[in-house]
């Protein structure tokens, strides 16, 4: 376990004699409808993103996950429905659409796909990059911001190259620093856009472990995309699945991934049984030469 500046927004600890309430979600999208180029994609889907748990957002390529993912972190147009903040105590929810974009940076953070690589510049330099929505002016790094950089990239393993040039990295080492930036912006809510695409195996799972520590030692809410479905599995609370652009099943891993669910949307002979060392699900594709 390690020490972290990041923020701690887990749950308060519950009085015993106090009855259950439900948890405020982080992040809310309500009823969202999206388009590409006029044509719908995603069609009313509603998501609730709460502290200390992870949703992963899984389908087919073309399902509408990545689309639905971008809306929640307002680089995708809303054509119906919002998205919506959680508040402390008895405050309403915010309206995402109503705050700045260096508030909802300081609350959201994204870990997209598809990011540009910066040339001239240092790992250190680009994960600072995520402090950005803290400065101010022409301010130089505060010991705070020095504090989140660097332990960002000690927990994604990044820090015994902070001085090396990024166009010198590999695809898979210049992800692990661009999720470094995410986490040095210290939100409350990590968005993660395929975070092992291009990842080796080790750091496939160090990935997830991040997530999980994210989740269960800090109480970040997460949003994560996942094409991998042992993954989804491994490091999901709770898992909607998607296709054409619709929720076909939400819940936990057990509840939606079922042979019948992933032979549906997949369109896949699949086996479905329980690991009986961890609990969680596994799942084997029944194809031509592999029954």
């Amino acid at each position: 376990m390690f020490t972290s500046p990041f923020r701690q927004t887990g749950r308060p600890e519950a009085d015993p004699g106090a009855p259950a309430a439900a948890p405020v979600a982080a992040l809310n999208g309500h009823d969202l409808v999206l388009r590409y180029g006029g044509k719908p994609v995603v069609h009313g889907v509603s998501v609730a993103l709460e502290p200390g748990r992870a949703t992963a957002l899984v389908g087919p390529n073309g399902s509408g996950k990545s689309t639905l993912l971008r809306a929640l972190s307002r680089l995708h147009r809303l054509d119906g429905g919002r998205v919506t903040l959680g508040a402390p105590d008895t405050q309403p929810e915010r309206d995402a659409a109503l705050l700045g974009p260096r508030q909802f940076a300081r609350e959201v953070t994204l870990f997209s796909q598809s990011r540009p690589a910066p040339q001239g510049l240092t790992v250190a330099e680009v994960v600072a990059f995520g402090r950005h929505p803290y400065r101010r002016g022409f301010a130089g790094p505060t010991a705070e911001d020095r504090t989140a950089v660097d332990h960002a990239m000690k927990v994604t393993g990044v820090r015994d190259m902070a001085g090396r040039q990024v166009g010198e990295l590999s695809g898979g080492e210049m992800q692990r620093v661009w999720l470094a930036s995410c986490l040095a912006q210290d939100t409350g809510v990590v968005l993660l856009d395929e975070p092992t695409n291009h990842l080796d195996l080790r750091y496939q799972f160090e990935t997830l472990d991040l997530v999980r520590d994210l989740v269960e030692e800090h109480g970040i809410a997460v949003g994560i995309v996942l094409h991998d479905l042992d993954q989804a599995s491994r490091v999901a609370d709770t898992l909607v699945l998607m296709r054409s652009g619709r929720v076909y099943a939400a819940g936990t891993p057990a509840e939606v991934l079922t042979a019948a669910n992933i032979g549906e949307v997949y369109d896949i002979r699949v086996e479905v049984d329980v690991d009986p060392r961890t609990g969680r699900v596994r799942i084997d594709p029944v194809g031509r030469h592999l029954s």
